[in-house]
Order: structure tokens, then C-alpha cells, then sequence
């Protein structure tokens, strides 16, 4: 068995106890909650990067040992997912992401950092129209020192 193969099975392991914990409990941490606050912070530096196609801090926002879980798109890195941004910002793409309000949740990971759990819409202009979709997504955020990072994304439910 390869070490990537062990990561995976580990990473599916404790996904499968959160959302096993995530049912156990009506929500997570409160909005009040400093970590809570945080990370909804960390979410809006990020989108707002992706929002504007500032390359620079939607790369620096992400783990270099990045792994983005997309059900449609499969397994993809950090170089994939900066590329994919940068090739939108060269097509001049409006596509444009917002929090679902009142979908976030957060979960402290002990020593380690936080889990966020909710649900986003994303929008662009499509044949002169706007076309919007609603779709869920689980984030590992790694604190290292004072700065937060992802090292996991889960974008489901297309």
C-alpha cells in the first residue's frame, strides 16, 4: 500500500467520525466563539481573493501539500487549484462565490486547527443570464503559529 493510499484512507477515516460527531450535535462552535470568528474570517480572505482573482493570497491562503476533494472533478492539488483561478482571471470569468448565510459551522480539531462545514453559492453569467448553484463543502483548516491554512477541501453535492 503506498503512503498516499494510507493518507487517503486515513483522511476518509476521521471524515467519516466528523460527520459521524456532526450528527451527534445540533451545531458547532458558536458565532461568538473566537475560533468561530476566525475562520469565518479565513473563509472571507480567501473568497475574497477568489472573488477578485488575487492570485497571490488565494495561494498563500492554501497548504502547499494541498488535497481538493471535488465529487465531479476528482483529486486535484495546490498548483491545479491556483491554475484554475489564474486561467479564469485570463478568460475574464465573473464567477463569483458567497457563503450560504447561516450554513457555517465550526469544529475545533484539538493541536491541530478547525473543521468547517456549510454550504456556498456560486454564480456567472451564462448565454446573457445569471446561472447560480448551491453546493456543499467540508474545509480542514492547519494552524501553524498565527497563520491559518487548508489542507483539505471537500466540494460536494454538484
Amino acid at each position: 500500500m503506498t503512503t498516499s493510499s494510507i493518507n487517503l484512507k486515513l483522511f476518509l477515516i476521521i471524515l467519516q467520525l466528523v460527520f459521524g460527531i456532526h450528527l451527534l450535535q445540533a451545531q458547532g462552535l458558536k458565532k461568538e466563539d473566537s475560533l468561530y470568528k476566525e475562520i469565518a474570517h479565513m473563509d472571507s480572505v480567501l473568497f475574497n481573493a477568489f472573488n477578485t482573482r488575487n492570485l497571490a493570497t488565494f495561494e498563500k491562503t492554501f497548504s502547499p501539500d494541498l488535497e481538493f476533494y471535488h465529487d465531479k472533478g476528482g483529486l486535484t492539488n495546490l498548483e491545479y487549484t491556483v491554475n484554475s483561478l489564474r486561467n479564469q482571471a485570463n478568460q475574464k470569468s465573473d464567477l463569483r462565490r458567497e457563503l450560504v448565510l447561516g450554513s457555517m459551522e465550526v469544529y475545533p480539531v484539538k493541536d491541530f486547527g478547525a473543521i468547517q462545514v456549510g454550504q456556498h453559492r456560486f454564480c456567472h453569467t451564462e448565454e446573457g443570464r445569471q446561472d447560480c448553484g448551491t453546493f456543499k463543502f467540508v474545509h480542514v483548516w492547519k494552524k501553524n503559529g498565527g497563520t491559518w491554512q487548508l489542507v483539505r477541501v471537500l466540494s460536494y453535492n454538484h
